[in-house]
């Protein structure tokens, strides 16, 4: 039963996240320039949110087990499911992805698709880089998905999956 709306704001390394929510699942994950007022009786689901993201920048955590509710497009949920089997420590290309639907031509498509995921870090979108190797944008910045590359690679080099 889906019953009001939460946020739960989340001091990380890599500064603030808006954790949004109700009583069944995480709707949002997003950077947020500042923190602002939590909701009072803050549902656990995000709490268990927070707990989970603190203990992925704490080194501690590879994957996200939340539930989320996910709000687009067929497509872009199609690319979002991607994203999520994108293993931690691993990048893939807008490309690759691209493949994984069948659909090599729409590599423009897929990258739209991700920068619409609306579940910062949950959905590994800053996994995703250039055929190149070359890191390319981020909702975030580029310098928020380089921090959490290097973080996954604990400060090694990342390479294509």
């Amino acid at each position: 039963m889906v019953s009001g709306s939460y946020q739960l704001f989340f001091e990380s390394p890599i500064g603030w996240l808006k954790i949004r929510g109700d009583v069944d699942a995480v709707c949002t994950v997003s950077f947020a320039e500042e923190e602002q007022q939590n909701s009072v009786d803050l549902p656990a689901v995000l709490l268990t949110c927070g707990e989970q993201l603190r203990a992925y920048f704490d080194g501690k955590k590879r994957t996200f087990d939340v539930p989320i509710r996910t709000n687009g497009t067929h497509f872009q949920k199609q690319v979002w499911g991607l994203l999520a089997k994108i293993p931690f420590g691993n990048t893939v290309s807008y490309q690759y992805l691209a493949r994984q639907l069948n659909n090599a031509g729409a590599v423009r498509a897929v990258g739209l698709a991700n920068s619409k995921n609306p579940f910062a870090i949950l959905l590994p979108c800053h996994r995703v880089i250039g055929v190149d190797g070359q890191l390319t944008g981020y909702a975030g910045g580029l310098w928020r998905k380089r921090w959490l590359l290097e973080h996954e690679m604990q400060g090694g080099q990342f390479t294509l999956f």
